[in-house]
């Protein structure tokens, strides 16, 4: 493997590097682009304004000398009496068209008064490298303003604006030639440049640390995505160890339920034993669905089949089935259906059964005296369906995490009751799913309640 080879290898084995390498020269371009666009723009539009000031100033002096274009003498006393035209750094003059030739007749710089311009040759002007009395020519023949950037021979740069100076009847008398200074201009636009490259340096820095930092949140992200994958194998395997373990727990129940039925010369030593066998895997088929209703609600394959029904008769049913598990605990079984004949919802019967048998179990379990209500009614086009305890209740930081999967509630009152934090979740997450919500409001060492709400289905 050649050197080329190899450092091709390198940077596809560490894409995280390459990305960052990237950025830290595609980003700053960027910037410096930016930066370069932005100041040659403002320069651009600085340089056009000035243009534009000189326009406008030559219409006032024309506005200013229409009636004094023949008398030079006036036009001298106008520009002495100019402060802006007396400054060493800017220069004004006047000129008279002779021929081929441009006489200055009155200027900022008397002492050049009388000198002639000839177009085509050498200019006269020492302090210029070329012969301006060719753009006079030239902006007098096409009637027309003219500006135009100029430097001296000692390098310094001038805003040269050519006016054409005309009497009250639009007649072409004079030529006006104002030439200012660059150097206040070009030092406050290098010196903006200056500053920008500064503040465009220290943000290069700062973005070249964040980007030297980027590649450990790659790492980051890598890792994530692995963990994220590591994840979802324990959720197949979960899954998949789930639906293998129920076969054989179904099988094992079976057969002890067969036996305890035909207990005829069971002893009863025996006869205790098998039913701890039925209960431990009662305890373990329930762990195994609630195992696999984690995994296809987290897989999104939890399917619901909606359908059109009276929620209080399952509501009912499903009281009446714990009716003897509250009875063997010494519970008060309490239940109010306020049915309405038109009280319909939109849900899944057997996903509804469920979450109502989670709800008051849950309730039976947690109460060791007093009793448990159930009631149901329509409210604000809700099915509103409450389940009350006088259980052990629980805290309001308890309360904030009951939903979370794998929850549980952990005390000395709860040590002794079995549970896997699971059932809350599940039985949220199937509510949601069906469109209801489900809320829980409970006082500790009084009760708990909770509540579940489905829109009810509005007629014609």
């Amino acid at each position: 493997m050649d050197k080329k080879e190899s450092i091709v290898k390198f940077f596809k084995d560490n894409k995280q590097l390459s990305y960052s390498l990237l950025l830290m020269i595609v980003i700053p371009s960027i910037f410096i682009f930016n930066n370069w666009f932005f100041t040659n723009s403002l320069k651009n539009s600085l340089e056009q304004n000035l243009q534009n000031k000189g326009v406008e100033i030559g219409q006032s002096v024309n506005a200013a000398l229409y009636e004094k274009l023949d008398d030079p003498a006036k036009i001298q006393e106008f520009i002495d009496n100019w402060e802006v035209f007396n400054s060493a750094e800017n220069s004004f003059d006047i000129f008279y068209k002779e021929g081929d030739s441009f006489k200055l007749v009155a200027s900022s710089n008397k002492d050049n008064i009388g000198n002639t311009f000839e177009m085509g040759r050498d200019t006269e002007n020492q302090d210029l490298s070329f012969n301006i009395a060719n753009f006079y020519g030239w902006a007098w023949n096409e009637n027309h303003p003219y500006c135009m950037k100029i430097m001296d021979k000692d390098g310094q740069s001038y805003w040269l604006n050519i006016n054409i100076l005309k009497d009250i009847n639009g007649e072409k008398k004079a030529l006006m030639a104002m030439a200012t200074s660059n150097k206040l201009f070009e030092s406050a636009v290098n010196l903006s440049i200056i500053n920008s490259y500064i503040i465009l340096f220290f943000t290069l820095v700062v973005i070249g640390l964040l980007l030297l930092g980027n590649s450990k949140l790659f790492e980051y992200t890598v890792l994530y995505n692995k963990i994220k994958e590591v994840d979802e194998m324990k959720d197949e395997f979960i899954s998949m160890a789930s639906h293998e373990l129920r076969t054989p727990v179904t099988v094992i129940r079976g057969y002890v339920s067969m036996i305890l039925d035909d207990g005829r010369s069971l002893d009863p030593e025996v006869k205790e034993y098998l039913g701890t066998i039925k209960l431990s895997t009662e305890r373990l088929n329930a762990l195994i669905e609630d195992l696999l209703n984690v995994s296809r609600i987290e897989q999104g394959r939890m399917k619901v089949s909606l359908e059109e029904l009276h929620g209080y008769e399952i509501i009912g049913q499903t009281a009446k089935e714990f009716e003897v598990q509250a009875k063997e605990k010494g519970l008060d079984m309490r239940y109010n259906l306020i049915e309405g004949s038109d009280d319909l919802i939109n849900i899944d019967k057997d996903k509804f059964k469920q979450v109502l048998i989670n709800i008051i179990g849950n309730a039976i379990k947690y109460t060791q005296s007093g009793s448990v209500g159930i009631e149901a009614k329509n409210h604000n086009g809700n099915l509103v369906v409450t389940v009350k305890d006088t259980g052990i209740g629980m805290t309001a930081k308890e309360r904030e995490h009951l939903f979370e999967k794998f929850y549980r509630v952990k005390n000395d009152k709860t040590q002794e009751i079995i549970g896997t934090g699971l059932g809350l979740w599940i039985t949220k997450q199937i509510v949601e799913l069906m469109g209801g919500s489900i809320f829980v409001d409970s006082i500790e060492d009084v009760g708990t309640q909770f509540t579940i709400e489905f829109p009810l289905i509005k007629k014609g």
